[in-house]
């Protein structure tokens, strides 16, 4: 299958969370043993959907010191279709105009297990001295499980990794870190009673408003407009006594939210309503996200820690928050535990509850490590730049960073301000950029 065919067809294929990546992983794997390479399909079932980490190598088995060339293979939820205006409305509709091709995952990142397949294909299946291991994991957008996964199962010996991500071909040595949270606050009984009443009295009426935001990667949300956000701080200048039947916002934790809805009853007389509860908890956020910014690190954008309310939802009894805070390595585990438990003690001041669902250390490799002067060289014989950067966004490096493997980030493609959003897109002439890269740093470090 040629190249382009092949990303079309990646792209048709949904492995958003909803999707899951066993149908991917599948194609993926032919594509990989009409390439010679053995293939293991590492299946899973995850929150009730199927889903795959693809691992194909020359051998059959790991080889202790291999390279391993990783990328995830899930995407974001797409999002509202409408919004996808280059693709005929259709995410999956893979669309090429001129040399920029449009879709779900054509930046963030499933391509570049195309590009690293393709460098492989063209070495050719070989006796090498330290020979490759391409990965395609599952569960990047979930706490990178597939990740986590593959490390646990042992069905890797590497010591060194290519792990893709849209870096526009920046060599990318060091990632803030991720704490994943989640915070519940419950209705007050009055509230609770009211809203459980509601739709089976007469003459019930409510009102609804709709905000409207600008979607960005949670890495950095200065970038995006939360639509949460102008959402609860309307809320929060409503009169006392209201009756909140839904607040609604947002896909994920990890991105900005460009849609809210918010739907009020002014029944007038309740003495507490959910919307106080919130707000002391929102105050608490923004103290903190004023605490940051004497943690900066000028070698990553934004310089400083943040944290992003990505999605909220309405129970029966309690509205949830989901979101992610992203820590540079300048920030001890102490300060970060620290905040941790401001926002726990907020939570607990309004009867709520707060979880850390997933926590990912910040990582960096050492710009003078062989390993990264190697892909530097490459970089320079391309024509490119190699100097080393930093990521803001967090990924699987951070996980194989934790076993001792020197991880170097890259891939085709810009993150920020594309990935995440509708109309997502690459350049085809950087896929192939890459392509020769992927080819030099194997021949380099393989042969």
């Amino acid at each position: 299958m040629e190249f382009l065919d092949a990303c079309r067809k990646f792209i048709a294929i949904d492995s958003s969370p909803s999707g899951g990546t066993r149908e991917l992983a599948d194609f993926a794997g032919a594509l990989c043993r009409g390439a010679g390479l053995n293939v293991e399909i590492q299946s899973e079932t995850l929150n009730g959907v199927d889903q795959a980490n693809i691992i194909a190598r020359p051998g059959e088995a790991p080889v202790e010191g291999e390279l391993m060339l990783q990328t995830h293979l899930d995407t974001v939820d797409p999002g509202a279709y409408a919004l996808w205006t280059k693709t005929n409305a259709n995410p999956f509709n893979a669309s090429i105009y001129g040399d920029e091709l449009y879709g779900l995952g054509a930046s963030d990142v499933k391509l570049d297990f195309l590009c690293k397949l393709q460098a492989i294909k063209e070495i050719g299946i070989k006796m090498y001295r330290l020979p490759p291991v391409l990965v395609g994991t599952f569960g990047e957008e979930l706490g990178m499980a597939g990740a986590v996964r593959l490390i646990r199962k042992k069905k890797i010996a590497a010591r060194r990794a290519l792990v893709g991500e849209p870096t526009e071909m920046r060599l990318i040595h060091a990632m803030k870190g991720l704490a994943q949270v989640e915070i519940e606050i419950p209705f007050p009984d009055e509230e609770r009673n009211y809203r459980a009443q509601h739709d089976l009295g007469e003459s019930t009426s409510t009102q609804s408003k709709i905000f409207t935001g600008r979607s960005a990667h949670s890495s950095n949300p200065d970038l995006g407009e939360s639509a949460i956000l102008k959402m609860l701080e309307y809320l929060a200048k409503l009169p006392e006594g209201l009756a909140v039947m839904s607040v609604e916002g947002g896909v994920n934790f990890n991105t900005v939210p460009s849609r809210a809805m918010l739907e009020i009853d002014l029944v007038g007389g309740l003495r507490e309503n959910i919307s106080r509860r919130v707000q002391r908890v929102m105050n608490a956020i923004a103290k903190l996200e004023n605490d940051f910014t004497a943690y900066s690190d000028s070698s990553f954008v934004p310089p400083r820690p943040t944290l992003n309310i990505g999605m909220i939802r309405t129970f029966q009894d309690h509205v949830k928050m989901l979101g992610c805070c992203r820590l540079p390595p300048v920030v001890s585990n102490e300060t970060y535990e620290g905040w941790m438990r401001e926002i726990r003690d907020a939570c607990e001041s309004v009867g709520g509850a707060f979880r850390i669902t997933d926590y990912k250390q910040p990582y960096r490799t050492s710009p003078d490590a062989e390993f990264v002067r190697v892909c530097q060289g490459e970089l320079q014989r391309l024509g490119r730049d190699g100097q080393c950067a930093t990521q803001s966004a967090t990924n699987e490096a951070n996980v194989f960073s934790r076993f001792g493997m020197e991880c170097v980030v890259i891939g085709a493609g810009q993150g920020v301000g594309n990935s995440h959003t509708p109309n997502e897109h690459v350049k085809i002439s950087q896929l192939q950029e890459a392509i020769r890269f992927y080819k030099g740093v194997v021949s380099r470090v393989c042969l």
